[in-house]
C-alpha cells in the first residue's frame, strides 16, 4: 500500500510492541535529509522509547480535540515511543514551516517500518521541558507519539461541511475529507 494511504494520526497502539532505538533514528534520519526553510535547520529531536520516561511524557500530552469525552489512549493502548521536537533558538528565532515537514518525514518513515503516529501539538510545554530539562534556548514545540497501531482508521468524504473526526459503536476512528475536486482550483475564463 501506498504510504501516505496509511498515514493517518493514529491514537491508540499495540503499546507491547517496542519501536528500536535505531528505527527511532532512522525517522529522525528522514527527517534529517527533509527540506528545512533556508536551510537552516533549527529543530533537535529527543527520541524515547524507555517505558518509564514514557509514563512521564504521556500526562503531559493532549488528545483528540473533538473527541470530548476521551482522555487518550488507555493503559495497554499508549505510545510505546515519542519524538519531540525541538527549536533551538541558537540557531535560529524561527523554524518557518520546518516542523511540520519534518514531522510528515518521521511519521511516512514510521509507516514504512510498519508503525504510526500522531503530531501532538496540544501539550504541557512547561511540564516536557522541566522533564528533558531543557535549558532556555530549546523549546518544545511537537510531540510525536509512535506505536504500532491497535485501531481502525476509516476516511469518510465530509457531509454537510463537518470535519470533526469521530468514533462509532466498534471505536472505528472515521475521519471526513474534502474530495479532490474540491480541493483543487481551477480559475474561471
Amino acid at each position: 500500500m501506498i504510504p501516505f494511504l496509511q498515514n493517518r494520526s493514529y491514537r491508540r497502539f499495540h503499546q507491547e510492541v517496542e519501536i528500536s532505538f535505531e528505527n527511532l533514528k532512522t525517522m529522525v534520519e528522514a527527517a534529517r535529509l527533509s527540506p528545512s526553510s533556508r536551510n537552516v535547520q533549527p529543530i533537535k529531536f529527543y527520541i524515547n522509547n524507555n517505558r518509564r520516561m514514557n509514563d512521564k511524557i504521556f500526562p503531559n500530552l493532549g488528545w483528540a480535540g473533538y473527541l470530548k469525552e476521551w482522555d487518550g489512549p488507555s493503559e495497554g493502548e499508549r505510545p510505546s515511543a515519542y519524538i519531540i521536537l525541538i527549536h533551538d533558538k541558537n540557531i535560529s528565532a524561527g523554524y518557518s514551516c520546518d516542523n511540520g515537514i519534518f514531522a510528515q518525514s518521521i511519521l511516512l518513515q514510521a509507516v514504512d517500518l510498519g508503525f504510526g503516529g500522531c503530531m501532538i501539538a496540544s501539550f504541557k510545554k512547561d511540564g516536557i521541558s522541566e522533564l528533558l530539562h531543557l535549558p532556555e534556548n530549546l523549546d518544545p514545540i511537537m510531540v510525536i507519539a509512535l506505536g504500532k497501531p491497535k485501531e481502525v482508521i476509516i476516511v469518510d468524504e465530509i457531509k454537510d461541511g463537518d470535519v470533526k473526526y469521530w468514533r462509532d459503536n466498534l471505536q472505528n476512528h472515521h475521519v471526513p475529507k474534502r474530495t479532490l475536486d474540491e480541493l483543487i482550483y481551477i480559475p474561471e475564463e
